[in-house]
């Protein structure tokens, strides 16, 4: 269930069949302030029907705010012809839509909202959190360097390709650095021990460099 916010300039709900769904519906007036009221939202439908300008204007502002959640334009077909990227938009609902397409519309815009601002990496029990720069595997908190933790958190962003120490180097440590190879090497097998049971997914690549290797495999 979705707890649903519908901005709307009408005294009747605008798609009657919101009602019989069950997700929780809040009806408040198409302004700013009612969504700086009710914070605690997984969707905003705007109310296209009843006041085409006033929902692309707080179309836009909404976008412009960045809210973390998806904005659902509901608008008749007869304006369809109106609505471009600007509006910013996640998606839009006619109000004959039935109650099928409504649900479902609300379900995929929620879901692909939530994959959207996923931070996390996850593979083969490794799991990366990039916001807090925190890596488990197999839910075990891992105690990493900075370093470390970037040269993870690229291997397994990249799962079967393999990198050479030169490429690791330019794209973990940067251009700047003027350290060797080895160092590459030095902080794999670090890694290695601190991933314990789980070392073998960090695979050598004979004569080559290394690779996240989910299969374990390791051609050294």
């Amino acid at each position: 269930m979705s707890r649903i916010l519908l901005l709307t300039g009408a005294s009747t709900i605008v798609i009657p069949a919101l009602e019989l769904l069950p997700h929780s519906l809040i009806v408040a007036p198409l302004s700013p302030q009612s969504v700086s009221s009710h914070p605690d939202i997984d969707l905003i439908l705007i109310d296209g029907v009843t006041d085409l300008v006033g929902a692309k204007s707080m179309s836009i502002m909404l976008t412009s705010a960045h809210l973390p959640v998806p904005v659902l334009l509901v608008v008749p077909e007869t304006s369809l012809s109106a609505l471009d990227s600007s509006w910013g938009v996640t998606d839009f609902v006619m109000p004959s839509a039935t109650l099928a397409e409504i649900d479902a519309r609300i379900k995929l815009a929620v879901a692909l909202t939530a994959t959207a601002g996923s931070t996390g990496i996850s593979h083969s029990g490794v799991s990366i959190d990039e916001s807090s720069y925190q890596a488990t595997v197999s839910g075990r908190p891992l105690d990493l360097t900075f370093k470390e933790f970037e040269l993870l958190r690229f291997l397994v962003a990249n799962p079967g390709r393999v990198y050479t120490r030169e490429q690791l180097l330019s794209d973990v440590w940067g251009y700047d650095y003027f350290g060797g190879t080895r160092t590459v090497d030095v902080h794999v097998r670090r890694l290695r021990a601190k991933l314990g049971d789980h070392e073998s997914v960090i695979g050598t690549v004979r004569n080559v460099g290394y690779r996240f290797a989910p299969t374990g495999a390791d051609e050294s």
